[in-house]
């Protein structure tokens, strides 16, 4: 989905998820950063449990506490189940299973070769895009002025993590162009 606003030289054309997800990456870092590379966690009331394979029960074992530092607290429950008790704070809207997920995925993947400390920015990066809102939800308009008042207070708000750009001018000359007008 994206955000249509308009200023002075033309319209703007914004990818509502590209840039929340650079809002969220730069939150994450600054959080990390004020705690000394650990994430505040959010405690949840109901803690989200999930079928887990062999592979992410393992990874949350041996990686348990690189997980609490990133807001994640990971719990089992059974042989094959496991407990998402908290997440970081910076996602309050973040679906803990899939972001848990995707971290046990990295961290699997990376395992012995790179450590949590050299990927922290790819991990954030991951969370972020995780926690951030997707394309086909539809924002209110405060969703979206807010998006828009934090995209300006955002460092590198004009990229998202992966390179993307998180919006597009299109001037007034284009639209003319584009509608035929002055011919």
């Amino acid at each position: 989905m994206y955000i249509l606003a308009q200023n002075r030289q033309g319209l703007v054309v914004v990818d509502m998820h590209a840039a929340h997800e650079r809002i969220v990456y730069e939150k994450l870092k600054a959080d990390d950063a004020a705690r000394g590379g650990a994430l505040a966690a959010q405690v949840l009331l109901i803690p989200a449990s999930f079928a887990a394979t062999p592979t992410e029960m393992a990874t949350a074992q041996d990686h348990a506490s690189d997980l609490e530092q990133l807001g994640l607290d990971l719990s089992p429950l059974g042989p094959s189940t496991l407990a998402v008790r908290s997440r970081p704070a910076a996602l309050p809207q973040a679906d803990p299973v899939a972001l848990a997920r995707s971290v046990l995925a990295d961290l699997a993947q990376w395992g012995a070769s790179r450590t949590v400390s050299r990927t922290r920015d790819d991990l954030l990066a991951s969370m972020a895009c995780h926690g951030a809102v997707r394309a086909n939800r539809a924002l209110t308009h405060p969703e979206m002025n807010a998006l828009l008042r934090d995209m300006e207070r955002t460092e590198r708000s004009d990229q998202c993590n992966h390179g993307r750009p998180t919006w597009r001018p299109i001037s007034l000359r284009e639209l003319d162009q584009l509608f035929l007008r002055g011919r």
